[in-house]
């Protein structure tokens, strides 16, 4: 055959042909329509019902959207049975609670001033009234003990600040600066920064608690800013993280995923040319996000920080799936096919790829459930079930959504040029670019060694959030939010005032302290230290461990009699010295 004959034959095998279900033409009568032809004709032929069984769908699980939690209890992070998090939890128990907040205050000269001593003593004073504080410790109510002829006095180290005379202001910064528990973490080495300590002992609603604390907080500051706009408040600590936490999990949800959906549709609609196909794009992400943080409140997910990004996760790869089987119909329409041909034509094509992508990125984030943390699992499953989701409707309501919307090929359909140039070049250019882009990869795997791994959460913030700025300045004038605390057991009842074991643990302060990351360490031994050279009169040769362990006992007994009411470090709502 030759000719126009030939010509005519060959155009019978063409794709348009096929679309048309002119298989016999091509000598396959007797295979007749592909199963996913006939598939895609059936949606076609029941759009409507498809359309309507799909929202039922989506509004039924969508409706468990309201019991979607937002945590900021850092506990999420660990198993139920996880050794540190039962480690700490015992810690708990045997002390006292670990949340808190460090207030600092900055004037801007020296802390030990009338005006700014006194200011601190009417700030520790309100925060006692802060609610869920079981203690304050600030650099005024500090309680210094020291010897008084032959008795052991205990007392704040101020009391009456705008009454003190120039010889006491200079014997409180003396005392202040030179006292281990209290110097570089409730004061400044160079005596510009002054902070306080509020403990916390927290409900087992603590999130609503976090809130509440965080809320009074914020007041009570608000009104010494205005009183005193001279003196800088900055304020951080495990609570304000917490409340920070929960904020950035919240605006991620509430505002980075509708900004990245409209960054998305734009980007939809340059991509596409049509509004038209936008509009079934746009439908199938809705649907798409709907479906998965319905599914997520049914089964009672708290999102965290680490999971918040499910919505964009799932956004992302949704998009995607819409995308390859709307621009494939708009590019069949812009090569004058039917739409029902059209639509056909791009789903026989993009279907099994996008099956393909669709499970095997689900099989990828369903791996996240070998993760000790749960919070990866429930990104990794509620991920996956997005993506299937997905896939679902891109099969089901976006062919359905293509056969109802009036299509017409979008402006410039099938005319990106600088893709075929493109391609052109690379395969003129093959050997060269595989050996440069083999130099570029190689290049950038060597970079794998300067990766760090580090649980900073403070780095999870940047500058637009408060208490990334205060936690900076603190950091850098005062103390760090880090901290470890270590459970020393003496093995005996009563062993915490044996010389050895005072002697162990003091070696073991006294090489923390020598460590360049360390900003204070406050230990034991320091107050048994104190009181020696208190009962010999404050002679500092004796500032050092008692040699009798009974003696030690006694002085010990001795303070815990001489502190304020409620301040006996043995009163379980407080912390031990």
């Amino acid at each position: 055959m030759a000719g126009p004959e030939a010509e005519a034959a060959r155009s019978e095998c063409e794709a348009p042909a096929l679309a048309l279900g002119r298989y016999e033409a091509c000598g396959m009568a007797e295979a007749g329509p592909v199963p996913l032809d006939r598939y895609t004709s059936a949606v076609l032929d029941w759009r409507w019902p498809v359309i309507a069984v799909a929202g039922l769908a989506m509004l039924a699980l969508t409706a468990g959207a309201v019991f979607i939690g937002v945590t900021n209890d850092h506990r999420v992070l660990f198993d139920e049975h996880n050794p540190q998090l039962l480690a700490y939890d015992a810690l708990e128990e045997t002390y006292t609670e670990s949340d808190t907040a460090l207030i600092a205050i900055a004037p801007g000269a020296s802390v030990f001033t009338r005006e700014t001593l006194s200011l601190m003593e009417s700030l520790t004073e309100a925060a006692w009234q802060t609610p869920h504080s079981i203690r304050v410790d600030s650099l005024t109510n500090y309680n210094h003990s020291e010897s008084v002829e032959d008795d052991l006095a205990v007392g704040p180290l101020v009391e009456g600040a705008e009454t003190l005379t120039d010889e006491a202001l200079a014997r409180v910064e003396q005392i202040a600066l030179n006292a281990p528990e209290i110097a570089g973490r409730l004061v400044s080495a160079d005596a510009q920064v002054a902070a306080l300590a509020i403990t916390f002992a927290l409900p087992e609603d603590a999130d609503a608690a976090v809130i509440e604390i965080t809320d009074h907080l914020t007041e009570v500051l608000d009104e010494y800013r205005s009183e005193h706009p001279e003196v800088g408040f900055h304020v951080t600590g495990d609570v304000l993280m917490n409340r920070a936490f929960a904020d950035a999990t919240k605006d991620d949800l509430e505002k980075l995923t509708p900004f990245a959906f409209l960054v998305i549709v734009l980007v939809t609609i340059a991509v596409l040319r049509s509004a038209l196909a936008t509009v079934a794009v746009v439908a199938v992400l809705m649907f798409t996000i709907n479906t998965t943080l319905g599914f997520a409140g049914w089964a009672g997910t708290v999102f965290n920080p680490v999971n918040a990004g499910v919505p964009l996760i799932v956004l992302t790869i949704a998009v995607a799936d819409s995308i390859h089987i709307v621009s494939g119909a708009m590019a069949a329409l812009g090569r004058g096919l039917a739409k029902r041909d059209a639509i056909i034509e791009s789903m026989r094509e993009n279907a099994y790829p996008v099956f393909l992508t669709s499970v095997t990125t689900a099989i990828a984030f369903l791996t996240l459930n070998a993760s000790e943390a749960p919070p990866f699992r429930v990104l990794g499953n509620l991920v996956a079930f997005g993506v299937m989701w997905a896939f679902i409707y891109s099969m089901t309501l976006l062919p359905a959504l293509l056969a109802v919307l009036p299509l017409r090929p979008g402006r410039g359909a099938g005319k990106w040029m600088f893709l075929d140039r493109l391609a052109g070049f690379v395969i003129a250019r093959r050997t060269t670019l595989i050996w440069v882009m083999s130099l570029v990869i190689v290049g950038l795997i060597a970079g794998i060694s300067r990766l760090e791994f580090t649980d900073n959460w403070i780095k999870y913030f940047d500058d637009r959030y408060e208490f990334r700025r205060d936690t900076d300045f603190i950091v850098e004038n005062l103390t760090g939010l880090e901290s470890w605390e270590f459970s020393l057991d003496s093995g005996e009842e009563g062993g915490i005032t044996d010389p050895d074991y005072l002697h162990a643990v003091d070696a073991f302060a006294q090489w923390l302290r020598a460590q360049p990351e360390v900003s204070h360490v406050q230990a034991f031994p320091d107050v048994m230290k104190r009181l020696n050279k208190n009962m010999h009169g404050d002679d500092d040769s004796y500032y050092r461990i008692p040699e009798d362990g009974a003696l030690a006992a006694q002085y010990l007994l001795i303070y815990e009699l001489s502190l304020p009411e409620s301040r006996d470090p043995k009163t379980p709502q407080h912390q031990r010295p």
